[in-house]
């Protein structure tokens, strides 16, 4: 199975490292609580479907994860195509073809929530907004709160619901203001020097807008990235975060901010299952967490796609 370094792609080193030692709030340096190693699996945007040969890309990709020596997989969002502008029945099957198709992974699977998971949301779905499983209530049948925190081997995880539903049935990239307020009290429970990953669909740091054909204007609402980015960098600061793994825009993208690594996972479908999206095959992403600092090898399958659309 081959493997791809940001090297390969955008010219960037093979390892991302985080600081070991945490600026407290006068300044000095204080030593990062230590964690045990370990490896884990950041696999996003398979828009899993009938077509395209979408399930059968899955089940590559999965199988091919399930040998990889991870303790768990970090799913980025976007788990079905598509969610938001087709019936329930079309959603549910859609959704069973992905529970089923996880089944092959054989690991335990912490999910993040995608736009393209939220039932409904388009009017052109024929979907009441009262409907039992609207929105995201469908995500939560399935897998349970959109935001929430765990703890492995020293490391906290946090994972964030990037997406918001508009008033005008449509989405933009935003944490929303009860989820700011968990974030909040979370934070203040976890010491200073403790190390945090974080997961988001929707990436809050990128430089996509800088090479990508989408530009904000052709959105109605702020959809590649997150309006309040800056308001949830506030609470993070002071905490050891050594990355922020993304989705959404199923490129492999690392960008650094303040010290804060922001990593765009690609995709499992890379270019919606035509090939290649912006240089970016389709794959899934290798994490290695060891004193402090995490390095990434993103993997690619082998699949090939029935309808080459390659973007570069």
């Amino acid at each position: 199975m081959p493997s791809l370094s940001r090297r390969g792609i955008l010219g960037a080193g093979g390892a991302l490292l985080s600081t070991t030692l945490v600026k407290g709030a006068f300044g000095q340096s204080t030593p990062a609580i230590s964690h045990e190693p370990f490896s884990f699996l950041f696999i996003t945007d398979t828009h899993l479907q009938p077509e395209l040969d979408a399930m059968k890309g899955c089940q590559m990709a999965f199988r091919a994860a399930s040998k990889e020596q991870a303790d768990f997989v970090l799913q980025g969002g976007d788990h079905i195509y598509d969610a938001m502008e087709v019936s329930l029945p079309r959603a549910h099957k859609l959704l069973d073809l992905y529970e089923m198709t996880e089944q092959e992974l054989g690991k335990k699977v912490y999910h993040t929530v995608g736009n393209h998971d939220c039932f409904g949301v388009y009017a052109k779905s024929g979907a009441s907004t009262q409907n039992a499983e609207f929105g995201k209530n469908f995500f939560r049948k399935a897998f349970g709160e959109t935001y929430y925190a765990f703890e492995h081997k020293g490391v906290h995880f946090i994972v964030l619901d990037s997406v918001t539903i508009t008033p005008d049935r449509d989405y933009e990239g935003r944490f929303d203001a009860r989820q700011v307020s968990w974030l909040k009290a979370y934070l203040q429970t976890v010491p200073a020097t403790a190390p945090i990953i974080i997961s988001t669909h929707i990436p809050m740091v990128t430089a996509f807008y800088t090479y990508a054909d989408e530009s904000p204007s052709l959105f109605k609402h702020q959809a590649l990235s997150t309006v309040n980015t800056r308001e949830i960098l506030a609470l993070l600061s002071g905490h050891n975060v050594l990355a922020v793994f993304q989705g959404h825009t199923h490129v492999l993208e690392q960008v650094e901010h303040n010290g804060i690594q922001f990593i765009t996972g690609g995709a499992v479908s890379g270019n919606w299952w035509h090939g290649l999206h912006l240089g970016t095959p389709e794959g899934y992403m290798m994490v290695h967490v060891e004193n402090n600092t995490v390095r990434t090898e993103y993997k690619t399958y082998g699949f090939h796609t029935v309808s080459p659309q390659n973007t570069y």
